[in-house]
């Protein structure tokens, strides 16, 4: 997703970078025969990242002379904008990560190209055994498997155990002990939780749904947001932590990064976050901790996350080759973690020991937030084309940020509702 994107993990450094060796050059030896493959990947962590990724081309360069992959990184602002007027103009590439429900909707465009053929013969000799239970499965859509994953992305919740420590207060497993906590935690310029109004914060809207036991969507993907009793008793228990003054102010306006620099430096005792993002704190890492997941009001436990995921366009004059490359990715892809650091989780299993490492945090998460992990479209068991433009268009981001501001839920939802259904009747 844009995620998804949390994803959105972007810096003055990665961008300077991407000026400099955004495209990955092939080498002069390569004969008139040999293929050529552009590969899109959007940046999925720091500096580093790029750079780790870059060297998994380069390996599959030498060891394929007679495919010649360039590599190119594409930055999340406009990322939308960017694969469609591609698509548009014949200029796609061949291959693609990308936000976490760009697949299916490019899909629907027809201009990506089913993998069914690549995921029965990953059937016939076991690799598709290695992906986390029902990933591939989640990637389905329209009777075919329009992308494979490679990497999940989750929303946890951290809190710095000093700021509780010093106030008295206990981790809490619910959420009537996080408003209590949160409140007894704001004081003195400091507050309980800290969040954004971006795509980051519209998180904290769909996390606290889906940890009621609710979701926007039924079976039948028709829209739940406001008819849904949890939804609106999830959006009421946010809208009530901001109505105790224990959201920190600012966070409406805030940007992904803002509201963790905001926690890092000890404004806020709870953020909602990607995983990994510890790693960013700097000399307060060992300052976060990851909070079990807690209960809403009727026992349910869960969260949002997003199946993220590598595809293939129809404009590919060489499906073969392609295939040839993205299958070697999947399978050679775990210095995204352990070289690049990237906050996604590992989608095969077998790189899960190497990525997690001596990190207990992460191990957490894997162990406690995975198993709970929901999509946007929950109840559907699947993806469908109208998540991404419902995640990325900005309805989400203007209710959040209602919310946030402390407009009555009552009143911020019909608009949300309407707009939302637009969205899905085109």
């Amino acid at each position: 997703m844009k995620s998804k994107m949390a994803v959105r993990r972007r810096t003055t450094l990665a961008f300077a970078l991407l000026a400099a060796t955004s495209v990955l050059g092939i080498s002069g030896s390569a004969s008139a025969e040999t293929v050529k493959l552009q590969f899109w990947d959007m940046i999925w962590g720091q500096p580093e990242y790029i750079k780790a990724a870059q060297k998994i081309v380069q390996d599959f360069n030498k060891e394929h002379p007679e495919i010649q992959v360039e590599y190119r990184s594409i930055p999340w602002s406009n990322w939308y904008q960017t694969f469609v007027t591609a698509v548009s103009s014949g200029s796609a590439p061949d291959i693609s990560t990308g936000a976490g429900y760009q697949a299916v909707q490019l899909y629907k465009m027809g201009a990506i190209r089913p993998l069914d053929g690549m995921i029965e013969k990953m059937k016939a000799d076991g690799d598709l055994k290695d992906f986390a239970p029902g990933t591939v499965e989640t990637l389905r859509f329209d009777n075919h498997y329009v992308s494979l994953p490679w990497g999940l992305d989750i929303r946890v919740w951290y809190y710095r155990p000093s700021l509780l420590k010093a106030a008295g207060v206990e981790p809490p497993k619910t959420w009537e002990e996080f408003r209590a906590a949160a409140k007894k935690l704001t004081a003195d310029g400091k507050y309980g939780v800290v969040a954004s109004g971006d795509t980051g914060g519209s998180h904290y809207v769909l996390s606290s749904m889906l940890n009621n036991g609710g979701g926007m969507f039924d079976a039948d993907r028709k829209l739940t947001l406001s008819s849904n009793d949890r939804n609106v008793e999830a959006l009421e228990w946010l809208s009530g932590i901001v109505a105790d003054g224990s959201m920190h102010p600012a966070s409406p306006g805030y940007s992904a990064d803002d509201r963790r620099a905001a926690f890092f430096r000890g404004e806020a005792a709870f953020v909602l976050d990607s995983p990994n993002v510890y790693k960013q704190a700097g000399a307060v890492s060992d300052d976060i901790a990851v909070l079990p997941p807690m209960e809403g009001p009727h026992g349910d436990t869960g969260t949002i996350f997003w199946v993220n995921n590598i595809m293939m366009y129809k404009q590919t004059k060489n499906p073969e080759a392609a295939e040839t490359f993205m299958r070697w990715w999947s399978q050679h892809e775990l210095p995204l973690w352990t070289e690049g650091h990237t906050g996604q989780i590992p989608a095969r299993q077998s790189f899960i020991k190497d990525a997690v490492a001596d990190d207990d945090r992460y191990k957490y998460i894997v162990d406690n937030y995975i198993p709970i992990g929901k999509t946007t479209a929950t109840a559907y068991k699947g993806i469908f084309p109208a998540l991404s433009e419902v995640e990325g268009e900005g309805v989400l981001q203007t209710l959040t940020q209602q919310i946030f501001q402390g407009v009555p839920v009552k009143d911020a939802l019909p608009q949300a509702e309407s707009r939302i259904q637009e969205i899905l009747n085109k």
